[in-house]
């Protein structure tokens, strides 16, 4: 039997203690990240949690910040830090996850939205509307694109 998957902001200290532990299991065990590829916005972001259950399976974050790149202007959310346990990928867990931030970026009424995506994640944010922009990068010793949704109501 499949579970639904729930999505919702991550609101007291355990849930985002939950959240860190996906990320680690996922960044740091499985694809042998180093905890300094971390950063200090964990605390001014917006993250949810997935859950199955009452399992922790996923998470993400959006950061919403003045606009850091040529030619953009404006407020921009920027979505990261989405993992999903791998025995829960290729079930929706992750575009549950995407679709939750973009609601709260929507909701902050950002001018777009950028991400650092996997190469090997490109075809899902391409789905989902999202255009590279940019040459492939090394992020944590993976080869990443920067994407873009260029308009908030098309988040």
């Amino acid at each position: 039997m499949r579970w639904p998957i729930a999505v919702e902001r991550v609101e007291h200290e355990r849930e985002l203690t939950l959240a860190l532990a996906i990320r680690e299991a996922v960044f740091i065990v499985e694809q042998q990240m180093t905890e300094d590829d971390e950063d200090a916005f964990d605390r001014v972001a917006f993250h949810v949690l997935a859950r199955e259950r009452e399992r922790a399976v996923g998470t993400g974050r959006l950061v919403v910040m003045e606009a850091l790149f040529g030619g953009a202007t404006g407020r921009w959310g920027r979505i990261g830090r989405m993992a999903v346990l791998r025995e829960h990928r290729g079930k929706g867990v992750g575009g549950r996850i995407l679709a939750a931030l973009e609601e709260e970026a929507r909701r902050r009424e950002v001018e777009g939205i950028l991400l650092h995506a996997e190469v090997s994640a490109r075809g899902f944010y391409e789905r989902a509307g999202y255009e590279a922009a940019g040459a492939v990068f090394d992020e944590g010793g993976l080869p990443c694109l920067e994407m873009r949704k260029l308009s908030a109501s098309g988040a």
